[in-house]
C-alpha cells in the first residue's frame, strides 16, 4: 500500500493524478488531499476517494464545505499551514505537489524537511530557490521525482540510476535536449500586441491550468524548466538546450559522450509521468493512448526564436546568474500573467514589465539567498511588477 498525499487536486495534476490512481487500483491509496475554490469538484473527489485530510486554503472555501464532507474526511483549518501538515504527514509515502506558482513553496519545504518522496509537478519553487531546496533535500534525505513531462523524459532516459543517484547520473551525459511545442504562436503571422488571453490559452498540443498555458505560450514553461533541469540533475546552463518540438512527442533526449541520444517519446498527456513517478520503479498498464509510430508522418525540430519570444531570453538571464534573479523571475511572472488574464495589459507587456522589474533588482541582486529571503525577493517582484502595470 503506498499512501499518497495531492496538493492542488483540483487543478490539472491533481485531476489527472486521481485518474491514475484510481485505474491503477487499491494499492495506491489517497492519503489527503488539497483545494482552493473549486468547491464541487473537491467534494466529488473527497466522496470518491475517502481521503483520511483535506484543506481548502480560503476561508470562504471551507464555509461552502465544512457541512458537506464525508464522515471518514478530517477538514483542517484553512490555511498554509494546513497543507504543510498534510505535506509531512508521518503515514505518506508519496506527496505530489500540484499547486500553481510560490504557493508551493512552503509545502514543499515542509515535505522535504519530512524526508518525503515529492512527486514535484510545481517547479516555480525551484525557479525561486533551485540551489538551495537541492540542499535542504540533502540535508533531510528527501528526493524529488521529476513530473513535468520534461524532467521526467530526463529521468527516464539516464543510465545506471534511481530516484536517488539520477543527480550524480547526470554527471555522465554531454546534454539534455529540452524540447518545447513552440505553444501556440510558434507559427502566428500577425501582431503579438492584438493576441487576446483566449487566443493565448489555445495550446495545440496539452490541456493544462490558466497559468501553466500562457507560460506556455510565452515559452517563459521552457526558460522555467531550463532552471529545473539544472537544478534537479545538477547541469550548467550550457548543457541543457532548447529544441523547439511542435508535435510534442519527445518529451525530451539526453545525449551521451560517444553521440547516443536517448528519448523518451508517447503521446502528449500528463497521466504518464505522473504514473510513472507514482509506481517507481514498476511501470504498469496506463490510461493514455498508446503512441503508434507507424502513424507519426514526420517529427520536426528547430531552434527557438529568442527575439520573438524574450520571456525566453529573460528566463536564461536568471538561469545564468541564479542567485535572487530566480524568485524575482517567478513573482514578476505571476503578477504579468493574471493582469494579461485580466486584459490589463498586453500580451507583449509580460516580457517588457519583467525586464523592467529585472532592472530595478540588478543593485539589489544577491548570489546567494535563503528560504526568508527567495520568498522576500518573491514579494518585491509582485510589488514592482504592480507599478509598471499602473
Amino acid at each position: 500500500m503506498k499512501n499518497i498525499v495531492i496538493l492542488g487536486s483540483t487543478g490539472s495534476i491533481g485531476v489527472s493524478a486521481l485518474d491514475v490512481i484510481k485505474a491503477l487500483g487499491p494499492s495506491y491509496k489517497v492519503l489527503a488531499l488539497s483545494a482552493r475554490s473549486n468547491t464541487e469538484l473537491f467534494l466529488k473527489q473527497l466522496i470518491d476517494f475517502k481521503p483520511k485530510y483535506a484543506v481548502v486554503n480560503s476561508q470562504e472555501s471551507y464555509d461552502k464545505i465544512k457541512n458537506s464532507i464525508p464522515a471518514e474526511v478530517k477538514l483542517l483549518e484553512p490555511s498554509v499551514d494546513s497543507l504543510c501538515e498534510i505535506a509531512s504527514l508521518k503515514e505518506a509515502d508519496l506527496v505530489i505537489n500540484g499547486l500553481v506558482g510560490s504557493a508551493g513553496f512552503k509545502p514543499l519545504m515542509s515535505a522535504i524537511k519530512a524526508g518525503k518522496v515529492i512527486a514535484l509537478a510545481n517547479k516555480e519553487p525551484i525557479v525561486m530557490a533551485g540551489a538551495l531546496i537541492m540542499k535542504e533535500c540533502q540535508k533531510y534525505s528527501a528526493t524529488i521525482v521529476p513530473v513535468d513531462s520534461e524532467p521526467s523524459a530526463v529521468f527516464q532516459s539516464l543510465e545506471n540510476c534511481d530516484i536517488h543517484t539520477y543527480r550524480e547520473a547526470a554527471k555522465n551525459i554531454k546534454k539534455v535536449l529540452l524540447t518545447a511545442s513552440g505553444g501556440p504562436f510558434l507559427k502566428y503571422q500577425g501582431n503579438l500586441d492584438d493576441v487576446k488571453p483566449a487566443q493565448a490559452l489555445a495550446h495545440p498540443r496539452w490541456k493544462m491550468g490558466k497559468k501553466i498555458t500562457i507560460d506556455s505560450a510565452t515559452l517563459m514553461n521552457k526558460g522555467f524548466e531550463t532552471i529545473e533541469i539544472m537544478h534537479l540533475f545538477n547541469l550548467p546552463l550550457e548543457k541543457v538546450k532548447i529544441v523547439v518540438h511542435p508535435q510534442s512527442i519527445v518529451h525530451s533526449a539526453v545525449e551521451y559522450e560517444d553521440g547516443a541520444i536517448v528519448a523518451e517519446l508517447s503521446n502528449p498527456d500528463m497521466r504518464l509521468p505522473i504514473q510513472y513517478a507514482i509506481t517507481y520503479p514498476k511501470r504498469f498498464p496506463c490510461p493514455v493512448k498508446p503512441l503508434s509510430l507507424l502513424d507519426m508522418a514526420r517529427l520536426d525540430f528547430m531552434e527557438p526564436d529568442f527575439s520573438a519570444f524574450p520571456c525566453l531570453a529573460l528566463a536564461q538571464h536568471a538561469a545564468k546568474h541564479g542567485g535572487s534573479f530566480g524568485a524575482v523571475l517567478n513573482g514578476a511572472d505571476e503578477v504579468c500573467v493574471e493582469a494579461f488574464l485580466k486584459e490589463k495589459i498586453k500580451f507583449t507587456d509580460i516580457a517588457k514589465i519583467i525586464e523592467k522589474v529585472f532592472n530595478s533588482h540588478q543593485k539589489d541582486f544577491k548570489t546567494q539567498i535563503s528560504i526568508e529571503e527567495a520568498l522576500a525577493f518573491d514579494i518585491w517582484a509582485r510589488q514592482k511588477a504592480q507599478e509598471f502595470i499602473k
